[in-house]
């Protein structure tokens, strides 16, 4: 009877111990689940650092947000403000993707080996090469072209014919243009360079400022309200401004530009100045392939048509058409060089600026 006993109490004491095993195990098991779901909640992100500051982006954002329940978080500033940010976080930064307006700055941000290599076959088929840098660190969203803004009473349209023409004597004094600090510019000039070497380049800089009609100042629709006011006849300035200048909701912008004209310069020759808004997911990023469900979605057709008449920019997406307006201006020719090297010779352009006194 107390062997039977014995028996009996050792059989629940092992029962007890295996419950309490299996008990700690299923602990363990949940603790190991709810850390796990938190790395996947984390993951479920993606850390923008953009210098674009459209209503159209926003947009563009919460529906992405909307069709995979990735979170964008964006911080803002300008671009080389960004650019030293994440150099200075290091490691530890926060950025998954890094946007901009220039494809200048990113090639800085490649040179300065913020970037990695992010590519996909979604990628490829949506955007040419040619809008794509060659080891795939940045890929481009829209395009712009840099083109002549003309007083449409004071100048005809057969006057005008390439950039180089500006610097002849009969524009003297009717020059409108920005300031050498604009990025716009410097890709101007660095693409000049490019095309006719850096004398060419430095005689066309030096042609531009003897012919301003007052010191650069203010941005590209500036230029375009000047003409308006009679300071001078012609600006160089961004197609997409003056979209928005057309469609702007101050009537004093829409009167502006409807008695401007718009001209792409070069169309005999090189073709006309063409930039990009593009990005490239940052080197450690910690949500490296949400940042590229991102950018496939912003080259995809929908975002490309978005962009395209909400912000009068040009796709970069060959299966998307430009808006009614940008399509009422004409088909036109574009410089056929590597979008890389407007950020190769940016610091040639620059020491140019300085020299002929382009402030």
């Amino acid at each position: 009877m107390k062997k039977s006993l014995m028996f009996f109490v050792v059989a629940i004491l092992l029962v007890l111990s295996a419950c309490g095993s299996k008990s700690n195990t299923s602990t363990e098991n949940e603790a190991a689940k709810t850390d796990s779901e938190k790395k996947t909640e984390t993951a479920q992100e993606v850390n923008l650092y953009t210098s674009r500051h459209y209503d159209v982006d926003n947009e563009l954002y919460n529906k992405f947000e909307e069709e995979t329940g990735i979170k964008v978080n964006i911080i803002k500033g300008e671009a080389d403000e960004l650019i030293e940010r994440i150099k200075r976080e290091g490691a530890a930064t926060k950025a998954d993707l890094f946007l901009t307006a220039d494809v200048g700055r990113l090639y800085r941000a490649k040179e300065d080996g913020l970037l990695q290599a992010a590519s996909s076959d979604v990628l490829s088929k949506q955007v040419p090469a040619k809008f794509r840098d060659n080891e795939d660190m940045w890929v481009g969203l829209t395009k712009r072209a840099r083109v002549l803004v003309y007083n449409k009473e004071k100048v005809k349209p057969e006057e005008l014919s390439t950039y180089e023409a500006l610097t002849d004597d009969a524009w003297k004094g009717r020059v409108l243009v920005r300031s050498s600090e604009s990025v716009y510019n410097q890709s101007l000039l660095a693409s000049f360079i490019e095309i006719n070497g850096e004398e060419k380049a430095k005689e066309w800089a030096q042609g531009i400022v003897n012919n301003l009609a007052q010191n650069p100042e203010g941005g590209d629709r500036d230029q375009a309200k000047a003409i308006a006011a009679g300071i001078g006849d012609v600006a160089i300035m961004n197609t997409y401004y003056f979209g928005q200048m057309l469609n702007s909701q101050e009537p004093e912008e829409v009167k502006v530009a409807e008695n401007l004209g718009v001209f792409f310069p070069n169309q005999e020759t090189t073709g006309a100045h063409v930039n990009i808004s593009g990005a490239g997911v940052v080197k450690g990023s910690k949500n490296a392939d949400n940042a590229l469900k991102l950018l496939e979605f912003l080259t995809g057709e929908e975002a490309q048509g978005e962009f395209a008449s909400a912000n009068y920019e040009f796709p970069v997406n060959e299966n998307v058409e430009p808006s009614e307006l940008l399509k009422s201006w004409g088909e036109f020719k574009e410089q056929d060089i590597p979008l890389s090297i407007l950020g190769e010779n940016n610091a040639k352009a620059m020491m140019i600026f300085n020299e002929v006194g382009w402030k």
